[in-house]
């Protein structure tokens, strides 16, 4: 049996080479009534072809490298406070000079990180959080936005009220947001999935405080175990704060909080 296999194979690889071989004095008649020009272009147009198929190749190699690492998908612990430093060369790599702020350049903190995850945000972004008011990262999310990724925000009802809040910024920068409609539990997660393959969740509320001052930790994963059931929850939270699925609307004030209308906040 292994013999007829193998007799088999041979015989399939030899048509192939016969049909490969038949075509080419087809091949060589349309080179032949080519014009120069034209075959210096098809030539031209197959080296292009070759190299942004190797490039391509080398980033998903690499991207799939780094995703998963050598020992598995990406499993990350950042603690806070983090210390204060630069995170301009994050949203400008390719700026020609160096940022000239007096803050320290060039560490690598936990919110650096956090930051430098976000920012690589390719296709969409869900994010669920109690409290928003960092400008920094309500920057790099309106930069996402601003650069087509599909941003998507959960928030609490009354944290999206308060002073400093990022919710209305976003909001009038186009981005969808949508807040806990119930009057009596709060939306306390704190967890964002970029491109539905990376999962950000910990104890951190997305604040200065948070971030500058309190003892806090995230965790960075692309487990699609644990990043599964956060899409999933998300999804549930998503459809059941659907004002358009509830007969009692939000009041107008808190529901248009951080609008312009008119050239007038609200």
């Amino acid at each position: 049996v292994g013999r007829e296999i193998r007799i088999s194979g041979h015989l399939q690889a030899s048509r192939a080479v016969t049909q490969a071989l038949a075509s080419l004095p087809l091949l060589c008649v349309v080179l032949c009534q080519m014009t120069l020009g034209e075959l210096v272009k098809l030539l031209g147009l197959g080296a292009v072809a070759l190299t942004l198929g190797v490039e391509w190749l080398d980033w998903l190699a690499r991207r799939l490298w780094l995703r998963r690492g050598p020992q598995g998908p990406l499993k990350e612990v950042l603690f806070f406070p983090s210390p204060i430093t630069c995170v301009e060369h994050l949203f400008s790599p390719a700026r020609a000079f160096p940022c000239p702020c007096p803050l320290p350049h060039g560490l690598d903190t936990s919110f650096s990180r956090l930051l430098a995850h976000l920012l690589s945000t390719c296709v969409s972004l869900d994010l669920c959080v109690f409290s928003f008011s960092h400008m920094e990262l309500s920057r790099a999310v309106l930069l996402l936005h601003s650069r087509g990724v599909a941003v998507r925000v959960l928030t609490d009802r009354d944290y999206m009220s308060i002073n400093g809040s990022q919710i209305g910024a976003l909001r009038r920068a186009g981005v969808c947001v949508r807040h806990e409609l119930s009057e009596v539990v709060h939306m306390h997660h704190k967890f964002a999935l970029l491109d539905g393959t990376k999962l950000i969740t910990g104890s951190l509320n997305w604040t200065a405080t948070g971030i500058q001052s309190n003892k806090e930790n995230l965790i960075v994963t692309e487990d699609l175990e644990l990043v599964g059931p956060f899409q999933d929850e998300f999804r549930r939270l998503w459809e059941a704060n659907d004002p358009a699925h509830h007969k009692h609307q939000t009041p107008f004030h808190t529901a248009t909080k951080g609008l312009v209308t008119h050239g007038k906040a609200l």
